[in-house]
């Protein structure tokens, strides 16, 4: 009997462990099909907000010597009213809608739009780098942090995870207040605060400036974190943050994390990453003798 890839984040329950992360092919429910049928065992949006959003000009991707990416793409999104009625027909796929804003009325307003639509759970985006007055400048205030995860746990009955990046203050600190305010569970990381100059111009080489580092330059910070929240919480944790492989994902299973999400290697091995990462788990699953996920959860942690 092969070993069995679901596993639950919380009361979250999934079929596969490997998810597609936010901001990657997240705004249209015939790409969710796709991305489910391929093997994802749920999807996040793009971040929503309450209004719809530019985001900012080109150029807002940079590709990074030796692998990653710096993006700067700065949240543009049809706002969640429009995307609440794109995602009405959804019968089947596990849809984690991600949310931003810089109020708790903008979030609550938003899980209002989503009232009669099939979600599994929200993912609030406490750790954009690069759009001001939200995201990270969200998670660096505890009080806001508190008033937003409570506003939102009253608002819905749904999952809600918070996402965490690394601010100005100690990401731990917004890990601690998420949870003492109620949040279901945390995945961490989101992309690292960077940029990239061009030596020929002397200039920025995104419009915005700084942007997010993401893909495999940051996935020894994402695992250090995930191993960190594990250890001192117990809380379901999702990993994120350049993997790219079943080893990957196995190395944030064993820190502490009950699923993981996938995005700039979407870029690099398309949307068959996802069946290639389950079969890779499974084959060390059945070499290793793990019947469930659960089992390997945290093993690193008892070394």
């Amino acid at each position: 009997m092969e070993p069995s890839l679901e596993t639950s984040i919380g009361s979250i329950q999934l079929s596969r462990p490997v998810m597609l992360a936010s901001g990657i092919l997240g705004i249209s429910l015939d790409v969710f099909n796709r991305l489910y049928r391929s093997g994802a065992g749920a999807v996040v949006t793009k971040s929503l907000s309450k209004e719809p959003w530019e985001g900012y000009p080109n150029p807002t991707i940079f590709s990074v010597k030796g692998g990653g990416w710096i993006n700067a793409v700065g949240l543009s999104n049809p706002g969640a009213p429009n995307f609440a009625k794109m995602i009405q027909p959804n019968k089947d796929v596990p849809i984690i809608v991600s949310l931003v804003g810089s109020i708790p009325e903008d979030f609550e307003n938003m899980i209002e739009q989503f009232e009669n639509c099939n979600v599994t759970a929200y993912e609030l985006n406490l750790s954009c780098p690069h759009v001001a007055k939200v995201g990270l400048e969200v998670g660096d205030d505890p009080e806001l942090v508190k008033k937003i995860v409570t506003t939102v746990k009253k608002s819905t009955d749904v999952p809600v995870i918070a996402k965490v990046g690394l601010g100005t203050t100690h990401y731990l600190n917004t890990v601690g207040t998420a949870i003492s305010s109620g949040i279901d569970a945390i995945t961490a990381i989101n992309t690292v605060r960077a940029m990239a100059i061009d030596a020929e111009t002397a200039r920025p080489i995104l419009s915005n400036k700084f942007g997010g580092l993401s893909g495999t330059p940051i996935k020894p910070i994402a695992l250090r974190c995930v191993y960190e929240i594990a250890s001192k919480h117990k809380i379901p944790i999702i990993g994120c943050g350049g993997i790219s492989s079943w080893e990957d994902a196995i190395e944030f299973f064993l820190a502490g994390a009950s699923a993981i999400q996938i995005g700039s290697s979407i870029g690099d091995n398309w949307i068959g990453v996802f069946d290639e990462i389950n079969k890779g788990i499974q084959q060390y699953m059945i070499r290793k003798g793990y019947s469930r996920i659960e089992e390997m959860i945290g093993i690193a942690q008892k070394q």
